[in-house]
């Protein structure tokens, strides 16, 4: 089995290296905080202090990092991945970043005999924990069957979209349709409050028509019991629906719908809220009506 190299041991990482080391395979691994380094490491993984220092170690180096500006530092920065890799290996950025920044690391590799895939990943987690996610990728073909295996001991669903960049397209794609669906939802949830119609039984019968989904299942009883801990946190849907935005700009394509339940994320945001589950997004609106979040 490959060697593979992990950075980026957050909410989503730490179980996604977690379930790589489960399947056998061998970690090297990095993050800015030490304390997931240290408990990974105590389960097997080797901890190292750089990024050159995880590509130098391993066949395949991972990245589940923030943002486009942190895949940027870590893979082309000083110490970066960069520095670490050699012809043959395999890199694959599971973050949600731009499109534009995908394709920008893909070719600065590429020059130095390393092939990429960029392979967002949508489960929130709960899918990385359970090794459920859905993974959307970009990238060659040889590469996407190479890294097949790996994909394998961390998700269930899993496409090969087209070429480069083609996976972070994918997954703005994804975060519009989440996040107005957890708007709608919140939003009539709250309605049946102020009605005076119990929020629980409402969800219950949509679950049974055409508007049951697993947002309604999941962030709908979330909703109703008042509880937003993340989960995935409002700042960074906040960030993946402006690359959903500004991939929109570069096509020429009005996102209204996008556009509102982003700014709505902003005055969440502003407010200090940046930090709960995007479902929180249920707070603002009640409060917006004039009432609390729905509550049991």
């Amino acid at each position: 089995m490959e060697k593979i190299g992990f950075i980026g041991l957050g909410i989503m990482g730490k179980p996604m290296a977690r379930n790589l080391i489960k399947a056998g395979y061998h970690l090297v691994v990095h993050s800015r905080s030490r304390g997931p380094v240290d408990e990974l490491a105590a389960e097997g993984a080797i901890a190292v202090t750089s990024a050159k220092a995880v590509a130098a170690q391993s066949d395949v180096v991972i990245t589940m990092l923030p943002d486009s500006p942190d895949v940027e530092k870590v893979v082309l920065g000083g110490q970066g991945v960069v520095e670490g890799v050699k012809s043959g290996m395999l890199f694959i950025d599971m973050s949600t970043i731009s499109p534009t920044t995908a394709r920008r690391v893909y070719e600065t590799l590429e020059a130095k005999g390393v092939e990429s895939l960029d392979a967002p990943v949508s489960g929130g987690e709960i899918g990385a924990r359970q090794a459920t996610l859905s993974i959307m990728v970009g990238g060659a073909e040889d590469a996407f069957q190479r890294a097949m295996p790996i994909f394998e001991a961390m998700g269930k669903n899993i496409v090969l979209m087209g070429g480069p960049g083609a996976g972070q397209v994918a997954k703005a794609c994804n975060q519009i349709v989440v996040g107005v669906t957890i708007q709608a939802v919140s939003e009539a949830l709250i309605l049946a409050r102020k009605s005076g119609v119990d929020p629980a039984k409402v969800r219950e019968a949509m679950l049974g028509g055409f508007a049951q989904s697993r947002i309604l299942d999941v962030h709908g009883q979330r909703i109703i019991n008042g509880t937003f801990n993340p989960g995935f946190r409002i700042r960074l849907h906040r960030k993946d629906l402006g690359i959903a935005l500004q991939t929109g700009r570069e096509a020429c394509l009005p996102l209204m719908l996008t556009s509102m339940v982003a700014e709505l994320m902003n005055a969440m945001i502003a407010r200090g809220d940046g930090d709960v589950d995007h479902s929180g997004l249920a707070k603002l609106l009640g409060e917006l009506g004039g009432t609390e979040a729905v509550t049991q």
